[in-house]
């Protein structure tokens, strides 16, 4: 059964913002599709709790978030990260399904490796929307918005939905091993040999010059044959551009819709959302592949998607939740027969 419920920000670290999984960019308006930077860990949220894998979650970073319950009853997913979560004074690791009642607040901390996490609510928050999404596009604010402390979060078809409350299992995927895979180009031909072998075989470093845009990365330098200033064109989530100083930028979730730097290679989509988990410090090693077997690997990782999601959307996903749903004394009790 539906109800209202209401929330209340009690604190929000910089960046928490409101995100649905659809894609509102247009490039006619000059702005991106935006989104989760963790589309896995969103889906995962949601899907936990029985809202559709694409519906508006509060994506949290590193800084975190207190929620307190003021009326009604509802029921989170949290996942994406290692968050630590705090409900009642218990602390849970994150990817968890907890239900709040009046008067209680959940606290989401960053945990030992991760950098986004993200709270989907039974029944969606009640939240502005442009071009019919709430994801919101940091930079211009467009969209469901960022959450600021004191803000209300009106929950209008609110749910409880207590029988899936526990952990969500974490897929193998969801964490990234440093090693990730591209396409060489669109512009690869305009380095200097040395800088294509840097790229391919040097480590890189996440610098803390990270945001919803794109992560600066420190290494190498990738330097060009010669002053190059290409036509300005479209860009896509995952692109790797290098400036004039040589240094890359992988672009992310809010990226620009054009640019005139030239991009040496492109993220394979497969490895994104882990990729954006990264923090700074953290060590990436890349993997050219061919386009036909990025769209080989892209397939193949959409079905793992798929099957987990499948799995974390049962209520009875874990055997905590399985056991829970079983009458394990009835046959102690029933007329089975005597024991001797």
């Amino acid at each position: 059964m539906s109800q209202t419920a209401q929330l209340h920000v009690s604190f929000a670290g910089p960046l928490v913002t409101f995100q649905d999984g659809g894609r509102f960019g247009s490039l006619r308006f000059g702005v991106p599709a935006s989104g989760p930077m963790d589309r896995l860990a969103h889906a995962a949220a949601n899907s936990a709790i029985g809202n559709g894998a694409q519906a508006t979650t509060i994506e949290v970073s590193r800084g975190g978030i207190d929620l307190d319950c003021v009326t009604g009853s509802v029921t989170l997913g949290i996942a994406g990260g290692d968050c630590i979560v705090d409900h009642r004074g218990s602390i849970e690791a994150g990817w968890t399904v907890i239900t709040m009642r009046p008067g209680e607040r959940v606290s989401v901390r960053a945990g030992e490796w991760g950098s986004w996490s993200y709270v989907a609510i039974a029944g969606g928050p009640v939240v502005s929307r442009w071009l019919g999404h709430s994801a919101t596009h940091s930079m211009s604010g467009l969209g469901g918005g960022a959450l600021v402390v004191g803000e209300k979060i009106d929950i209008a078809a609110a749910r409880v939905e207590s029988v899936r409350d526990g952990e969500i299992p974490v897929p193998d995927f969801a964490r990234s091993t440093g090693r990730v895979r591209v396409v060489m180009g669109p512009q690869d031909h305009h380095f200097e040999d040395e800088a294509i072998v840097a790229f391919r075989e040097s480590p890189y470093r996440v610098t803390d010059a990270f945001d919803r845009m794109g992560v600066r990365l420190a290494g190498a330098p990738l330097p060009l044959r010669e002053v190059l200033s290409i036509p300005s064109e479209p860009i896509v989530r995952g692109s790797i551009q290098v400036a004039g100083d040589g240094v890359a930028t992988v672009l992310l979730a809010d990226h620009q819709t054009t640019g005139g730097y030239p991009k040496i290679a492109t993220v394979v989509s497969a490895d994104l959302d882990a990729l954006t988990q990264l923090r700074a410090g953290d060590v990436v090693e890349f993997e050219p592949v061919e386009a036909a077997e990025a769209v080989s690997i892209a397939r193949h990782c959409a079905a793992q998607i798929e099957e987990y999601l499948g799995t974390v959307v049962s209520p009875g996903r874990t055997m905590t939740h399985r056991l829970r749903a079983e009458n394990l004394i009835s046959g102690a009790v029933a007329d089975h027969g005597s024991l001797d």
